[in-house]
């Protein structure tokens, strides 16, 4: 068993290698056996459209039936799919076969108890009990339910649009394509669809809607067809990214201002919740809206949890996971997330581009992936953080961000691959590139990093 499979917040590893049909099975067994124990006697199921996800998901749902514990199977659903059938089918939690946005050769498993998420050390206890072959047993049930058309009539309840967009989607060939273009079409918007056919072997790009080569097509197509916006699901579906109308990028920290002054407007002096990663201008902004920033932990299992700790209602995070708590159901939903971002627009007399040039200005590099080792990449971040803590006031929630004269440098090690991830700000190109200089020069003398000119 590759004991780098078991993460921070979710399972993920190489299908063919990492994720054998007997992990599979001892990963349902072990989630099973842990929740059948706090009294949990059903889980739902579902997977995406990863050309493994169909061997994966009946492995799984094999080991869950094993112990006694009965199956809901969804089937091929985008993830907050997943989460609504806990919901609706009565389950005590679930687990989701989905490799997400990383490339075609992985997958992984998410998750839950009810529809908040395993994470930290319990899924480093999930590995435990797999090695010591801790599993009650039992023979469960299995039963199929179809959950997408309540699925599809509840976010169009929950939405509201007052006037009809041209809207560009793109579902990069993943579980977005099943529903979220028919509900924006129930909401009124013409949609032009592009890549929304499912399709694991991801023929046109990958389902990364953060990615600026993977955003190319829609790009261009938002400005062929005079779309008012283009909007991009990952391929689970609980990520999103927008295209404005003159075709730019808009960043996960700026959706979020957008989202929550939609959210102060009806309710100010909320806190927002955002990561580590999101520009100094999302906070300046949610406080000139009249609420408060709260920053914290990258990951979308972390912040759902601090989420509901503190009882806040709006919460994203750079990579575009977004999760709504006032006027839903606390999760993270790219689908619903896009007839809400579409709605306000709807409701608003500026463009898309006239919103996002509202908000502060600062320089931003896109996020920067290294490679580093698995082995050694938690270890860089803890050295580099000490040496920066001398001549700078850091923040160390989520590896080090540190605070210079006119910006900040964020670097972290990823929970998903073997690599690096950072990010920098300032109030000027040359702010940027000075930053950024900094943490090359920083990270030159370690062997294990790899990042190319």
């Amino acid at each position: 068993m590759n004991e780098t499979i078991f993460r921070e917040y979710d399972i993920r590893g190489i299908a063919d290698t990492d994720l054998t049909d007997e992990i599979a099975r001892a990963v349902g067994a072990a989630v099973a056996t842990r929740l059948e124990r706090e009294g949990v006697r059903r889980l739902c199921v579902g997977r995406d459209v990863r050309q493994s996800s169909p061997r994966l998901a009946a492995c799984m749902i094999e080991g869950i039936l094993s112990t006694g514990v009965d199956v809901v199977d969804v089937g091929l659903v985008p993830t907050p799919v997943l989460y609504y059938a806990i919901l609706e089918t009565d389950c005590g939690g679930g687990v989701m076969i989905t490799g997400s946005h990383n490339p075609i050769e992985y997958n992984g498993f998410k998750m839950c108890r009810g529809t908040s998420p395993i994470w930290g050390e319990e899924i480093r206890e999930i590995a435990s009990q797999i090695r010591g072959g801790d599993f009650v047993t039992g023979t469960g049930t299995r039963e199929e339910a179809d959950v997408l058309p309540k699925y599809r009539r509840m976010v169009v309840e929950r939405s509201r649009a007052e006037r009809p967009l041209k809207i560009v989607v793109d579902a990069g060939n993943g579980t977005g394509g099943l529903v979220g273009p028919q509900i924006l079409e129930d909401l009124g918007h013409e949609v032009i669809q592009l890549y929304c056919e499912p399709d694991g072997a991801f023929p046109n790009h990958l389902p990364d809607p953060t990615v600026a080569k993977y955003v190319a097509d829609l790009q261009r197509r938002v400005l062929e067809v005079g779309a008012d916006v283009g909007v991009g699901f990952d391929g689970d579906s609980d990520r999103i990214g927008l295209i404005d109308e003159r075709g730019r990028m808009i960043y996960g920290d700026q959706l979020l201002a957008l989202y929550a002054r939609d959210l102060l407007e009806r309710l100010p002096g909320n806190r927002i919740l955002f990561d580590v990663k999101c520009s100094r201008g999302l906070e300046e902004d949610i406080r000139a809206h009249g609420g408060e920033g709260v920053m914290w932990k990258t990951g979308h299992s972390l912040l759902k949890a601090k989420m509901k700790e503190e009882g806040i209602l709006l919460a994203g995070e750079m990579s575009g996971h977004m999760f709504f708590e006032e006027g839903y159901l606390g999760f993270d939903d790219a689908i619903y997330g896009a007839a809400r971002i579409t709605g306000y627009l709807s409701r608003s007399e500026a463009s898309l581009a006239a919103m996002v040039d509202s908000l502060p200005k600062y320089f931003n590099s896109p996020e920067v992936r290294i490679a580093c080792t698995d082995a050694a990449k938690f270890r860089v971040v803890a050295d580099v953080a000490e040496r920066l803590a001398a001549d700078h006031e850091v923040i160390t929630i989520d590896g080090v961000r540190a605070t210079f004269e006119d910006g900040w440098g964020l670097l972290r090690a990823s929970n998903t691959q073997p690599v690096l991830v950072l990010r920098f700000e300032a109030a000027s190109p040359e702010g940027l590139k000075r930053i950024e200089g900094a943490f090359r020069d920083l990270l030159g003398v370690y062997p294990e990093v790899r990042w190319e000119p």
